[in-house]
């Protein structure tokens, strides 16, 4: 197979690493960029309590504009809870993220919450939302800046009972960028030994300079949908030392040089890119955009 689908996450993992409010005007603005770029794949946005996150304050505002302004796209947001998921359906929104992490410690620094609450309201959602499709979001999957370097053996125990539940689409995060593409093959392949029906997704963060590969060796075992943000902005508020994610425009530009079809205007993504820059221009990014721009 040669096809892989780029989901675009920086307008919810990118914008919230970022402590200045930016206007919903300029987030739309940067999402039209990256829908006419070719990115058909976003999660836009976070249904969280605006206390915890200020910069989400205009979530159901922002997907209420996507939803309607692009019917053929496909518009994801993260939800921590049951709250956020009522939310997110009367907004309009069907498919959704719900985050959980794999260390009892970031989950409650993340979510304010234990992972066993947070697995009751799952339950619930399921439940009152049947017609939701949702994605598990498993942070920390490959290692946790408080509980450190995490196995193939804990993942496969924590995601039995979701499984068992009906979750069928998990998405491995490398929260803080601590994995290698060995750890990652490990992983991939001892889940899909044991959970062959499921649909894996991968999320790596480019902390050490390996999102790169690491996306790649999940490509090579199957994986085909990848997530990155643009400008590689981004990083998790709760993770001590987590930079930004793979950049999109990098992973694009590798990807389509190895004969990968992703329907992406490789030129206008880049633009985009730099017209976030102008945009955000205090926000932190992977700092390959240049480099990558030089050879276009």
């Amino acid at each position: 197979m040669n096809q892989v689908e780029i989901i675009e996450v920086g307008p919810r993992d990118g914008f919230q690493s970022v402590k200045a409010y930016i206007p919903l005007d300029i987030k739309l603005s940067i999402i039209d960029e990256l829908i006419n770029s070719g990115i058909k794949h976003l999660q836009i946005t976070s249904f969280v309590s605006p206390k915890a996150i200020p910069q989400m304050q205009d979530a159901q505002e922002l997907a209420a504009y996507c939803l309607q302004k692009y019917p053929n796209a496909h518009f994801m947001a993260l939800v921590p809870n049951l709250r956020g998921a009522k939310t997110a359906w009367e907004t309009g929104i069907r498919q959704i993220s719900y985050v959980v992490s794999l260390s009892e410690r970031h989950h409650v620094a993340n979510i304010n919450r234990t992972r066993a609450e947070s697995f009751a309201d799952l339950l619930n959602i399921q439940m009152q939302y049947p017609e939701l499709e949702i994605c598990l979001d498993l942070a920390t999957a490959f290692g946790c800046p408080f509980e450190g370097r995490k196995h193939e053996q804990d993942v496969l125990g924590f995601i039995k009972p979701y499984v068992e539940s009906g979750i069928r689409t998990i998405n491995l995060c490398d929260t803080i960028g601590i994995a290698n593409p060995a750890q990652v093959r490990k992983t991939i392949r001892a889940i899909q030994q044991v959970y062959p029906g499921l649909e894996l997704q991968i999320h790596i963060h480019d902390t050490r300079n390996m999102g790169m590969v690491n996306t790649l060796a999940a490509i090579e075992c199957g994986v085909t949908k990848v997530q990155s943000t643009l400008g590689g902005l981004g990083g998790c508020p709760f993770a001590p030392g987590a930079s930004g994610n793979l950049a999109t425009e990098d992973l694009v530009f590798m990807l389509s040089e190895m004969g990968y079809e992703l329907g992406i205007d490789l030129p206008k993504l880049i633009e985009a890119a730099r017209y976030q820059t102008k945009v955000i221009p205090d926000a932190i990014y992977s700092g390959h955009l240049h480099k990558i721009s030089q050879h276009i």
